[in-house]
């Protein structure tokens, strides 16, 4: 065992200097692991074994990097085995080894010393003082000549206080402290030169790091900030030396006093931060508004101070440009502040939006924004500016994870609802908000800004999760309840009893003061809202929620746009009336007024086309509530805004006449087209695009003959009858005569590209209502798949589908199709529920299995074949696990022949309400067709997937 042990060893020290570059740390590893295991090795024979076998001085030129390697990775050895700092002979001559291997920096550069370091920061303070304070006494007292020697320096004063006391500083260097007047020059260089050396790591080097922790210990952090980085550093104009300014800021967060981050806030460090955040927006350029967020971060993580957490908080905001915060007002570092902090910063957001300071904020500006500050509303611009900032931070802490009370939400929110919506005629002390005035008015820009944003701070409330700590707050939240308060009541209700108080004071008037008809709207809309929480315990609870969400939604938008908002909110009372109405609603005749439920869905649509996300969650809600009481006429409306022919025929009044002979063909047209007819269309839409290009590269008769008639008015034209010239002011006239034709030539282009774009622009926004609609039938296909009513959606969503691969494939278009085709084919046809009860829709049922089949015979494209004959086999999934009524014709019987050679078929096979010879009959044909036509759309998946699901 002890030979295996030798040549074990032997094997490992070889390999340490091995030629290929990646196996040298393995062999370090395994020296390592082979030492720990068997400390019966004396690391002392191991080191001479090291110096022997790689001696730099030894060997031959070309081996010189593998020697110095061998012994640099021998050492490492020694100390990844734990045993290096036990061994003090063993230690003092490994930290002499590494210092004769710091000379070869050309192949080890800057390893050995940091090895050094890493073996001092180990070592205990006494082995520092008896062993290695003599060896490294040179290497010390050259600590201001490299990095390394410095940052070496450092460690010790700060590892071994003891052992390098101000007394032994003194007569190593000659002054009792490292951070002095005498020695921030030389300390200046050498920051700068490890920031150039170390770029590439993207990170606070070291000896950086180890000085700003020594500067605290000696006192002198003011000095070394004011004169060291300030005045020093900052005045390099280099990238890699300001980042290290940076990191220095973001790194000595956590190690100041409140009075030191107060100076450092509103220094230079911070004001060039600023003007590379404001300078850094272009493309591919290093932004370090990311890693100083990440420092501020880990700050706020890690101090339990709230006044220092504050105090940086506000410090970055107050960083502006042109009154703007640098700051991200939508930042989640805010989720570390203490609740006392956090209720401070609120006060303090609250307080710059009513009084702006702007003497306290430390302002930046890019040169071309220094250039145009000839402006005279300069500090209005500023304080719109800011306010902007402090609305969106205001918003950002409610949607923020960080521990708040109900008490500063609603604080929160009453503030951003009265200055977006109010504005006090004079100071009162009934209303908190108006009980401060602010310093300069709110403009109308302000106003309009702020409503948009309300929207989405109500969109946070409604899904916020229930605050407090109280036990009926955590059952709601253990219900997966959001949008309530602890007492369970709606935060946006809140908002609307606050809002119906600030309309009944006489100190406060609404930015858009409502009509007497709104008015009276308000109070109808207050009173059907009470009615609803009346009924909430005997109801259906979650459809009380969603209609009264949805009233009180619509209620609020009468501030932002009244005149819009009356007609939906009062056709949205009187469907709620009539929905939550306790006497039954009578049948109408179709030539009379809609139903309530038709009525909803017209109101729904119409919200769906709302800009605001809340407005369609909470429409979607109230959809999902209703569709228990959907009716034919109601689906119809909403399947109309899918029909694709319908969409035709009204874009065929806007198009342009460039685009008249792009049409495509409805789909009963297609169906009597072969293949052959299909390529042919084809190719004639591609010649018809190139055509139209051309056609609007060419010049129109019109203009042409316009022009013809402007020169021979000039007599401009040569010809056999004048050979005179025309003198100058002729010329004149007939240049200014074609000018202004050309203009208006360029008038007519220029309005043709803008009704094309606006075209465009229509187009899109139809399609994005479309997707949202979608929505809406996906909705209606997981909660009521059951409905006698699914049946209707497979026709209007086959046409989508048809039509969209055959039109334009535009990214818009493709996510359309792709949505229709994922709800087509996961919530209808692979629907594990289906319609229970189709006995009086049995023969309907037939004949649409008989137009699909058909339709997929006919068409010419494969993928919309399948969709076609995958609708075919949902229904003959419904049509057999349907027991047929005893009044409806029983189903026909199998013939003799067949019954004879499969006796089993009726165990085998339920037919239920299908028609076994209908349907046979169909398929037959369909089968025919793929197995004797050459081309047919029909492919051999769709038999495989009918003849599994269908054996007999």
């Amino acid at each position: 065992q002890d030979d295996e042990l030798k040549y074990s060893l032997k094997r490992l020290v070889e390999g340490l200097g091995a030629t290929r570059k990646a196996a040298r740390p393995g062999f370090s590893l395994a020296l390592a692991q082979v030492l720990q295991a068997f400390e019966e090795i004396p690391l002392c024979i191991v080191l001479e074994q090291i110096k022997e076998k790689h001696n730099p001085e030894k060997v031959k030129k070309k081996l010189v990097e593998n020697a110095a390697f061998g012994s640099f990775f021998g050492v490492m050895a020694l100390f990844q085995s734990g045993r290096l700092v036990k061994d003090e002979k063993a230690l003092l001559e490994s930290i002499q080894l590494l210092q004769q291997l710091a000379h070869h920096q050309t192949y080890l550069r800057d390893l050995p010393r940091k090895t050094l370091i890493d073996i001092i920061s180990e070592v205990p303070e006494t082995v520092f003082k008896e062993v290695l304070f003599g060896i490294l006494q040179s290497d010390l007292a050259s600590a201001f000549t490299s990095p390394d020697n410095l940052h070496l320096l450092l460690v010790g004063i700060q590892k071994f206080p003891g052992v390098l006391k101000p007394q032994n500083l003194k007569k190593l260097f000659g002054s009792s402290t490292v951070v002095n007047e005498e020695n921030i020059p030389r300390l200046v260089e050498l920051l700068q030169s490890v920031a150039k050396s170390e770029k590439e790591y993207k990170k606070l080097p070291n000896v950086a790091f180890d000085l700003l922790q020594v500067s605290l210990k000696e006192d002198a952090f003011e000095l070394f900030w004011k004169e060291g980085v300030e005045d020093g550093l900052l005045k390099e104009k280099s990238g890699p030396v300001s980042y290290m300014c940076y990191r220095l800021l973001g790194s000595a967060l956590p190690l100041l006093s409140l009075d030191q981050l107060r100076i450092v806030l509103k220094g230079k460090v911070m004001q060039h931060y600023g003007e590379h955040v404001v300078t850094t927006q272009l493309p591919k350029r290093l932004k370090f508004a990311p890693e100083m967020e990440t420092y501020i971060d880990e700050f706020l993580n890690s101090c339990d101070d709230p006044e220092r957490q504050l105090a940086v908080i506000t410090g970055f905001s107050t960083l502006t440009n042109q009154g703007n915060p640098v700051f991200s007002g939508s930042s989640r570092v805010v989720r570390h502040l203490q609740p006392a902090a956090l209720q401070k910063y609120v006060d303090w957001l609250k307080g710059m939006f009513l009084r702006p300071d702007l003497d306290c904020c430390l302002d930046i500006s890019s040169n071309w924004q220094k250039q145009k500050q000839e402006n005279v509303n300069i500090a209005h611009d500023k304080i719109a500016r800011l306010r902007k900032w402090i609305m969106l931070r205001l918003y950002g802490i409610i949607e923020s994870p960080v521990k708040k009370e109900e008490h500063l939400v609603m604080d929160i929110s009453r503030f951003c609802f009265f200055h977006a919506f109010f504005e006090a005629k004079k100071k009162t002390a009934q209303i908190r908000e108006a009980n401060v005035l602010p310093a300069k008015p709110l403009d109308e820009q302000f106003h309009s800004v702020a409503e948009n944003h309300l929207f989405g701070m109500l969109h946070t409330l409604n899904t916020l999760t229930v605050l407090g700590d109280t036990a009926k707050a955590a059952a709601l939240r253990e219900k997966h309840i959001h949008g309530v308060t602890a007492d369970g009541k709606l935060w946006i209700c809140l908002l609307v009893e606050y809002a119906n108080e600030l309309l009944s004071s006489e100190h406060v008037k609404a930015v858009k003061p409502l009509t007497k008809g709104q008015r009276d709207a308000w109070e109808r809309t207050l009173q059907s809202v009470k009615n609803l929480q009346k009924k909430e315990n005997k109801s259906d609870s979650a459809k009380v929620v969603a209609f009264q969400q949805l009233l009180l939604l619509m209620a609020i938008h009468l501030f932002k746009d009244p005149s819009e908002t009356m007609d939906v909110l009062s056709d949205l009372l009187n469907c709620t009336e009539r929905a939550f109405s306790e006497e039954p609603e009578k049948k109408k005749a179709d030539n009379v007024e809609p139903g309530w439920v038709e009525v909803m869905v017209e109101i729904i649509l119409s919200l769906l086309a709302q800009p605001s996300l809340l407005i369609r969650r909470i429409s979607r809600s109230v959809f999902l509530r209703i569709c228990p009481n959907l009716t034919k006429r109601g689906l119809q409306l909403i399947l109309d805004v899918l029909d694709p022919y319908q969409e035709q025929n009204e874009e065929s009044a806007v198009v342009v006449m460039e685009e008249s002979n792009k049409k495509i063909k409805p789909a009963h047209e297609m169906d009597k087209e072969g293949s052959e007819d299909s390529s042919d269309e084809d190719d004639s839409e591609e010649e018809n695009d190139s055509g139209d290009e051309e056609k609007n590269e060419e010049v129109d008769d019109d203009f042409r003959s316009q022009l013809m008639n402007v020169l021979q008015a000039g007599n401009a034209l040569g010809g056999d009858e004048s050979d005179e010239e025309l003198d100058d002011e002729a010329m004149m006239a007939l240049d200014k005569n074609i000018s202004a034709l050309f203009a208006e030539q360029q008038k007519r282009i220029q309005a043709k590209k803008d009704e094309k774009d606006r075209i465009q622009k229509e187009e899109i926004l139809r399609r994005d209502f479309k997707i949202k609609v979608l929505d809406l039938i996906e909705a209606f296909l997981s909660k009521q798949s059951e409905n006698p009513l699914v049946f209707d959606i497979i026709e209007p969503l086959l046409h989508v589908i048809e039509r969209c691969m055959i039109s334009d494939s535009g990214k818009q278009e493709v996510d359309f199709l792709r949505k229709t085709a994922s709800i087509f084919r996961n919530s209808l046809c692979r629907a594990r529920q289906y319609c229970k009860s189709v006995g009086a829709l049995r023969e309907d049922l037939h004949a649409l299995v008989e137009r699909l089949v058909n339709k997929a015979c006919k068409h010419t494209l494969c993928p919309v074949a399948l969709y076609y004959f995958s609708a075919s086999l949902y229904l003959l999934r419904v049509l057999r696990g349907n027991t047929p009524d005893k009044s409806s014709t029983p189903p026909t019987p199998l013939p003799e022949k067949q019954s004879s050679t499969i006796p089993q078929a009726s165990q085998l096979f339920s037919t239920g309400c299908l028609d076994m010879e209908r349907v046979a009959v169909i398929y037959r044909k369909a089968l025919t067709q793929f197995m004797t036509k050459r081309k047919t759309a029909l492919t051999s998946s769709m038999f495989h997937d009918f003849f599994r699901r269908f054996p007999v």
